[in-house]
Parts: structure tokens; sequence; C-alpha cells
């Protein structure tokens, strides 16, 4: 990953804010040139520092509302082909490896309890996962965000 500079943050900033804006609003706003903005962007996306340039969309927007996470149990050995067949699951929005009892968390989005089941059952049905354990989405208390961190950046040496 590649080491962030004062005017990295600054313009990882503008964009948190403004996930939107353009080559040239970041250049104005950062005063800088708009080649100067664009080989930064260039450099920070080919370092891995964006994530993903995909729309966060909401899942009940397209029939899915009902969100839950499935703490999923593995054989370790096949691991990294449970994870190849849950990203062909597309209910499956996000999978994280953990440490500790739960290997893999991932977000699924259903339309009701009766497709929740159905999803469960089917990744249940993945060869080496051994259990999972389903917990409902009641609410996003505290929604993915990184300006905080860009603050404590800063502040770092």
């Amino acid at each position: 990953m590649a080491s962030l500079d004062h005017v990295d943050l600054e313009l990882l900033s503008a964009l948190s804010e403004d996930p939107r804006a353009t080559v040239v609003a970041l250049a104005e706003r950062l005063r800088l040139s708009r080649n100067t903005v664009q080989a930064r962007m260039a450099r920070l996306d080919k370092a891995g520092v964006f994530r993903s340039f995909e729309r966060s969309i909401a899942t009940s927007a397209l029939g899915f509302p009902l969100e839950a996470f499935l703490a999923i149990g593995v054989r370790q050995v096949e691991l990294p082909r449970i994870t190849a067949e849950l990203q062909g699951v597309p209910e499956v929005v996000q999978v994280h490896g953990l440490s500790g009892q739960t290997d893999l968390l991932a977000l699924v989005a259903c339309r009701d309890a009766r497709h929740l089941f159905d999803v469960d059952a089917r990744i249940l049905s993945i060869e080496g996962v051994e259990r999972t354990e389903t917990s409902l989405v009641m609410s996003e208390a505290v929604p993915y965000r990184v300006s905080g961190l860009m603050q404590l950046a800063r502040r770092e040496p």
C-alpha cells in the first residue's frame, strides 16, 4: 500500500466528502493542476487505495429488503474454493475472512425470510461449509466511513 502524503490525504478527504467530484472540481478545490490531481488519482488507484468504484446501492431498492449476516464455519483447507463459490451466489453482497470461531462473515440480501432460508441452505450445501449462524440486520447503526481515520492520519507524523 502506498504511503500517503498531506496532498493525498486532502484529495481523499475531498473525495470522501463529494464522491462525484470531477478531477477539475477537485483541482480547483485543492488549488492543484488538473494533471496533478489526475496523476495522483491514477497512482492511488494503482496502489489499491480505492476499494471500489461501484456505487453503493440500497439492496432494498433492488427488491431485496431483508439483509442478514451469516457467520460461516468451514474446513480451513477448502477456504479458497469456498470463497470462490460464495462469489457465485448473487445474494452474497460481501464476505470477510475472520479469525476466531467464525471463518467467514457474509452479508446477504434477500426478498423475504423464505428466500433467506433458501440462500442459507445453498451456502450450507457448498462442500466444506460445516455450519452457519444467521443474524438479521435490524439497522445500520454506523455506515462505512473513513473520514475519522483520515483526520487521524493527517495528525500522525
